[in-house]
């Protein structure tokens, strides 16, 4: 065994027990999407006082973050997203209405003098209801929430006084509030003028009576104070709650709301192991029966590689959502592929010389297939990127996944499944019985293409049409019956429940106008989930839809999913989208163009844009919903289409350095048969997952599965059908390039799977 084959083995050894000894220990951080809860964006407002910029906003969080901390909300998440938007997570709230009460609160919190009675005096007094309900005129505010330092609820057993509030005040707002308490105290004890009133969102939280020891015009001038009263516990850490938390230096506005109940998350989590543990087995069984020894020794690499990107997950700390979950699913499937390249290579490696040594094979195989595995694996990390930076909530976990999912699939397949493989190679009977390994003799696709040697692209214009034609297909669908935008990308709020008994469609559209919302669009999944899409449907309304499909038969109602985007952020988010899909095509379009020939790079990008056009024209025809988690499963399209064509592209490159006078056509004819046995067998393992998902992941993963299924189908076929083609063409039109700009054959100082020469 050679030095580098212990080292790999090592390497591999070590990281795998790291990996099950952080899998055992800790445990995943779950989503909002998950676990339940409630995830509010707040975007804050400029006032003339105030710049809604980084710093106000900073401190806008750090008041949020009290008021939150006070409602005993478990691991509370607030971070400021870009200048003046705060993201607010709240594990197990799934009363977004209870959330909103406090975060709500944005005016300043203000103090007053108490005025004479209000049936006293000149109108236009500011006259509000004290806490007994009693109305009382109020002077002009003596000072704001921005004075209070500090404002705790305490319990005072040894005096006798019970629960207080102790208020203390810092700077000039000390000097006020000597002041206000001076002015109060030279009215008589009993009087409403010795009242000093404290006002929060033009309510009076608090009206307390200065103390008959506090002389006139001298006030509380120490800075602290007491509120004492008949409270108890509850009321008293409230009331210093609201003081101390009143006051927001900037308004803040909610642009997105999401709630999710805890069922939901965890039939999704069941939904998706499930399918992994199918899709994952139903892969690796399909590996080993193509590619027998060698197959079960990259199967178990997969079981490696889904032990440590898990691990990884969780020790990096990630937030794992539902569309990431998907994500890690999806990787399962895709981590094949890097296997698949390498074992084709050697099949074609042992064909090409009979005599040689299945390790010697192994080893050329890794070697050729690095160039195709480095740049597929380049392409799909360039979207992952994308869904990071451009994506928002759940849609940058499946990012971030998916990122991980393609790092650690190239260390399962380039250390783990090679050490395993180079200590099989080794013994004599699997290098004398090459049917065993696997990868001995040429597979049956291989055997039926190489007899039958098709010319696919004799001509490549035959092929463009059937594209065109698809395409057409698809804009006809987008534009005959349009695209169901989602709530993310229209606005308005989706509230989706789920009842005791059966309610007809009918039935829950009555109850949803009866409970004042005519105009929202009301759908049902076999009379037990019913969905609720409009405008103008706040928390106390989404209460009330609850409320009135219990009164028409539902039985218990128990809200599931609710989800409220702005009007401004559903533009951004559309926007943002477009954006997302224009930088892709352009990232994806500089890449290919460094790695390869401009004419590739146009192909390659014709494929994707002919893929993107068909799944969303899919999506039109079937009337599915275009949201989010769409976006992230387009994104991921074009990952995968691009990831099919470098393969082919590779090969082409490669073909044609070492015949650089021979016929683009039949070189692009060759690199197609050549590597299309990897294309089918790559696309299957992530079409076993797929399916999976698509079956058992329930609606929650169904339109991303579909999404993923109808790409990689239709991504399968471009990357042949429509990108070498294209790519044929473009070469026919340029001018004949001199000796010097052909590719030129390996020299004895080169290699021939050298990459340093770009065709």
């Amino acid at each position: 065994m050679t030095r580098t084959t212990v080292v790999r083995a090592v390497l591999a050894a070590l990281v795998l027990l790291a990996s099950v000894f952080i899998a055992l220990t800790q445990s995943p951080r779950l989503g909002l999407d998950l676990q339940g809860g409630t995830r509010m964006v707040l975007e804050a407002r400029d006032t003339p006082a105030a710049k809604a910029d980084a710093d106000t906003t900073d401190r806008t969080i750090e008041v949020l973050r009290q008021r939150i901390d006070a409602l005993g909300v478990a691991e509370p998440t607030l971070t400021r997203s870009g200048e003046n938007r705060i993201v607010v997570e709240l594990p197990d709230v799934q009363d977004p209405r209870r959330a909103a009460a406090v975060l709500g609160r944005t005016a300043q919190l203000t103090f007053h003098p108490v005025d004479a009675p209000p049936d006293e005096g000149g109108s236009g007094r500011r006259v509000l209801p004290d806490e007994q309900g009693r109305e009382v005129a109020l002077g002009a505010a003596a000072l704001s929430g921005a004075g209070v330092k500090d404002a705790v609820a305490r319990f005072d057993a040894q005096q006798g006084s019970g629960w207080h509030v102790a208020l203390d005040f810092q700077g000039g707002a000390a000097r006020d509030w000597a002041a206000l308490t001076g002015q109060a105290a030279c009215h008589p004890v009993q009087d409403d003028r010795r009242r000093v009133a404290i006002v929060l969102d033009d309510k009076v939280i608090s009206s307390p009576q200065v103390d008959p020891a506090v002389g006139c015009r001298s006030g509380i001038a120490s800075g602290s104070t007491q509120i004492t009263g008949a409270f108890d516990a509850a009321e008293a850490k409230e009331l210093a709650l609201l003081i101390k938390g009143g006051a927001l230096p900037v308004p803040v506005e909610t642009v997105e709301q999401r709630t999710v109940g805890p069922t939901l998350g965890a039939a999704a989590i069941s939904a998706s192991a499930q399918a992994a543990v199918i899709g994952a087995s139903l892969t690796a069984l399909f590996i080993t029966f193509v590619y027998r020894l060698f197959g079960a020794l990259a199967a178990v690499a997969l079981g490696a590689y889904g032990v440590i990107s898990y691990a990884v997950l969780v020790a990096l700390g990630v937030t794992l959502t539902l569309p990431g979950l998907a994500g890690f699913v999806l990787a399962v499937g895709m981590a094949v592929d890097a296997n698949v390249l390498v074992f084709e290579r050697a099949r074609e490696e042992c064909a090409s010389r009979t005599r040689r040594s299945l390790r010697g094979a192994m080893s050329t195989a890794f070697r050729k297939a690095w160039t195709a595995v480095a740049d597929s694996n380049a392409t799909t990390l360039l979207a992952a990127g994308l869904l990071f930076l451009l994506g928002s909530g759940p849609v940058k976990g499946f990012g971030v996944t998916l990122a991980i999912g393609v790092v650690v699939s190239m260390f399962s397949a380039l250390v783990v499944a090679r050490a395993l493989t180079d200590v099989a190679a080794r013994f004599p009977f699997v290098d004398g019985f090459r049917n065993v390994s696997g990868v001995g003799r040429p597979g049956r696709v291989r055997t039926f293409l190489t007899r039958r040697g098709p010319r696919l692209m004799r001509a490549p214009r035959r092929w463009l049409v059937v594209s065109a034609v698809l395409v057409a297909v698809a804009v006809t669908g987008i534009l005959v019956r349009g695209l169901n935008l989602g709530v993310e990308f229209t606005g308005g709020r989706l509230v989706e429940y789920a009842t005791g008994r059966t309610v007809g469609v009918d039935t829950a559209r009555s109850a949803v106008a009866g409970a004042g919302f005519p105009d929202a669009e009301v759908t049902t999944a076999d009379g037990e989930d019913i969905s609720v899409r409009g405008a103008g449907i706040d928390d106390d309304g989404a209460a009330a839809i609850g409320g009135a499909l219990a009164e028409h038969g539902g039985g218990t109602v128990t809200k599931v999913r609710d989800e409220l985007i702005g009007p401004s952020m559903g533009e951004e988010l559309r926007r943002n989208a477009l954006i997302a899909l224009g930088i892709a095509v352009v990232a994806q379009s500089v890449y290919l163009a460094a790695r390869f020939r401009w004419t590739f790079a146009l192909g390659c990008v014709g494929a994707l844009v002919h893929d993107v056009v068909i799944v969303v024209g899919a999506f039109a025809w079937l009337g599915r919903p275009v949201d989010g988690i769409f976006l992230a499963a387009l994104l991921t399209v074009i990952g995968y289409s691009v990831n099919d064509s470098v393969v082919v592209f590779d090969r082409v490159r490669e073909l044609w350095r070492k015949n650089p006078h021979g016929a683009l056509p039949a070189l692009a004819d060759a690199a197609v048969l050549q590597t299309v046995p990897r294309t089918v067998n790559t696309g299957a393992g992530a079409l076993f997952i797929l399916a999976a998902l698509a079956v058992l992941g329930g609606d929650s993963l169904a339109d991303f599965s579909i999404a993923l299924l109808i790409g990689v189908c239709v991504g399968t076929y471009s990357s042949v059908l429509t990108a070498v083609p294209a790519a044929l063409l473009l070469e026919a039109r340029r001018p004949a390039p001199s000796p010097a700009g052909r590719p030129r054959a390996s020299s004895s100082r080169r290699a021939p799977h050298d990459n340093g020469a770009q065709v």
